[in-house]
């Protein structure tokens, strides 16, 4: 029996590379909408970040996710995924 490999991503804040189950997907979508993707399924760019508050500050202030989605990302949108993390 051989022995399934787990896939691995690279956290944009830390870089980090850790089990794809450790991290949170940030999506764009088709329409240039970022949403949190917590199934891992959603179609459009993803950048995978730490479940750690401290891992999206340190994103936020290299704009890590604005180089992951080549666009301009508001604060608005770092308050919320704040929010989903601190859910977690």
């Amino acid at each position: 029996m051989t022995n399934k490999k787990t896939p691995m991503r690279m956290c944009t804040a830390c870089r980090e590379m850790k089990p794809k189950k450790e991290l949170i997907r940030v999506v764009k979508t088709k329409d240039g909408e970022i949403c949190f993707d917590t199934t891992g399924k959603l179609a459009g760019r993803g950048a995978y970040v730490c479940k750690d508050v401290e891992c999206l500050k340190k994103a936020e202030k290299a704009n890590a996710f604005a180089r992951a989605f080549e666009m301009n990302i508001d604060k608005q949108i770092y308050a919320r995924l704040r929010e989903e993390i601190e859910k977690l």
